[in-house]
């Protein structure tokens, strides 16, 4: 009887009886939306119109005679977005990258609007502890280190610990690359201690770090549940620490001897370390975003950054800094010492152009350093717009996991983005131009210096660039805005003879300042000063 009334009742309005589920779009929402509600019929609306009104039109023709329960749509998709939410206001269930789905609602209004900006879902609801301590979705860090191998220690040799966030192996990205060749290098005149927590490494990685490190602890990857607004410290010094790995810490360095305690990165800084090295001045990235996005968040992340790295900085016997530009920036000439990145010259060789086939831009950046993150938006949403040239094709290397740092939207075709990349020299070796559109930047970049060991030309901004010593029109080109970034690619693409004398010149300048033998000779004699010889 219920049915009958049900289909009679449906039936004078024109609509069918039982109700729908639109997917709107292209995409694997639609088929994770038949697995959710085997007992509804899914309808896949295909969305050919390229403006939001368009599709709005398409979405009221797919529901004609229908009842729509819910309309799933992609969150990158943006105008079927927009054309589903006018459409089916408050019956829209919206996937993102990674399939997490939320039902965009005027009951969440909070929730929705965040989903929406990209927050991932696990994010949305978090309370800090202090403000809802009975939440059962807390903070899972690690309380111990253990054995990881390592080649044991050698009669004579000093013995230096060194701590990082990120072990060195595979180097994924810039930090593991330079940390991986200095501690090799510095392996041969001292027994290094590491300590390092997990992401990822096989045996096969943690056999390699045996082959220079004495010994290697590894703690368990942290998973940091609290809001980034609901500490005084910066969320990535709480990460990243807990009193126990501390006293863990200290305690193997007494029992093996180990005589200096050396931090990677500005957030290890509250193991208080004899030499803490700063792979950027994080304040003054921070400082940056706040500059252009001018919000109370980013005030207060810029404000705990500049606190925190100020007693650091205080803290520390030596600190270690990327550029002069850096070491200004502290003002500490006491107690900074510049050691530069460096590039292996044998692995990235000066190979010459290959001449088949459509110009190839490069652009590496591991998505999990923000700077990465904000210089690929703006090289695909303003520089690339701008070119004229068609016949050019983009690869992006993002690093282990990019959808977990970056929203991912449609892109252009010509455009390919890879996560981890093992080797990236082959890339260097088919690119034609390499791109370093940073925004935000600190330190050097590695991967300028991995452009110029591989001879080839670059266009970035002033800050990709910074400290290297680089002359714009002589051996790279320098463009601030999006309309001079695009012009100086289109205008090395066509001079060839320029192109190759500016890569030719920066070649010269990774062989004079940047082997990997040089850098590790200053780390080296850095240590042999606080160890006493």
């Amino acid at each position: 009887m219920k049915q009958a009334l049900k289909r009679l009742l449906f039936g004078l309005l024109g609509k069918e009886a039982e109700a729908v589920v639109l997917a709107a779009g292209e995409g694997a929402h639609g088929e994770e939306m038949r697995r959710l509600v085997r007992e509804a019929e899914v309808v896949k609306v295909g969305l050919s119109g390229t403006s939001a009104g368009e599709r709005w039109l398409e979405l009221r023709r797919a529901a004609r005679g229908r009842r729509v329960a819910l309309c799933a749509v992609r969150l990158e998709d943006r105008r079927a977005l927009e054309a589903a939410l006018w459409a089916f206001p408050f019956r829209v269930l919206v996937f993102n990258e990674r399939m997490e789905r939320h039902h965009v609602h005027w009951r969440e209004p909070v929730a929705s609007a965040l989903f929406l900006r990209g927050v991932p879902r696990d994010r949305i609801f978090l309370r800090p502890q202090w403000l809802a301590p009975w939440k059962r979705d807390r903070s899972e860090l690690p309380r111990e280190w253990r054995e990881a191998g390592g080649r044991g220690f050698r009669e004579g040799k000093k013995r230096v610990a060194v701590l990082t966030p990120y072990l060195p192996l595979p180097p994924s990205h810039g930090g593991a690359v330079r940390l991986s060749n200095l501690l090799r290098k510095c392996s041969e005149q001292f027994d290094i201690v590491l300590f390092g927590f997990e992401d990822g490494q096989t045996a096969a990685d943690y056999a390699a770090m045996g082959e220079f490190c004495a010994a290697v602890f590894a703690a368990a990857k942290p998973r940091y549940r609290e809001p980034r607004w609901s500490t005084l410290l910066p969320p990535e010094a709480c990460e990243f620490y807990t009193p126990e790995l501390e006293r863990g810490l200290r305690e193997r360095m007494r029992a093996l001897g180990a005589e200096l305690l050396q931090a990677e990165y500005t957030q290890m800084a509250r193991y208080k370390p004899d030499v803490l090295v700063e792979h950027d001045v994080t304040w003054d990235l921070f400082g940056q975003v706040h500059e252009r996005k001018g919000t109370a968040g980013s005030w207060w992340d810029w404000k705990r950054w500049r606190w925190f790295e100020g007693r650091a900085v205080k803290r520390a016997r030596r600190v270690v800094v990327m550029s002069e530009k850096d070491a200004g920036l502290l003002g500490r000439p006491d107690k900074t010492v510049v050691i530069p990145n460096g590039v292996d010259l044998e692995r990235f060789r000066a190979a010459p152009e290959r001449e088949e086939g459509a110009a190839e831009l490069l652009f590496v950046g591991s998505f999990r350093h923000f700077p990465n993150v904000r210089a690929f938006g703006f090289l695909v949403e303003e520089v690339w717009p701008r070119l004229k040239r068609r016949d050019v094709r983009l690869t992006v290397v993002a690093g282990p996991q990019p959808e977990l740092y970056w929203t991912a939207r449609e892109l252009d075709g010509r455009i390919t983005v890879h996560g981890y990349v093992a080797d990236v020299q082959p890339l260097y070796e088919r690119a034609t131009l390499v791109v370093i559109p940073t925004v935000v930047s600190a330190g050097t970049n590695l991967k300028a210096l991995e452009a110029m060991a591989s001879a080839r030309a670059m266009v970035s901004t002033p800050s990709g660039v910074a400290g290297l010593g680089l002359v714009h029109g002589e051996s790279v080109w320098i463009a601030e805005t999006a309309e001079e970034f695009a012009a100086g690619i289109e205008r090395l693409l066509e001079d060839a003879e320029l192109r190759r004398k500016i890569a030719a010149a920066a070649r010269r300048r990774a062989e004079e300042e940047y082997s990997w033998e040089t850098i590790a000779r200053k780390q080296a004699e850095l240590w042999a000063s606080l160890c006493g010889g």
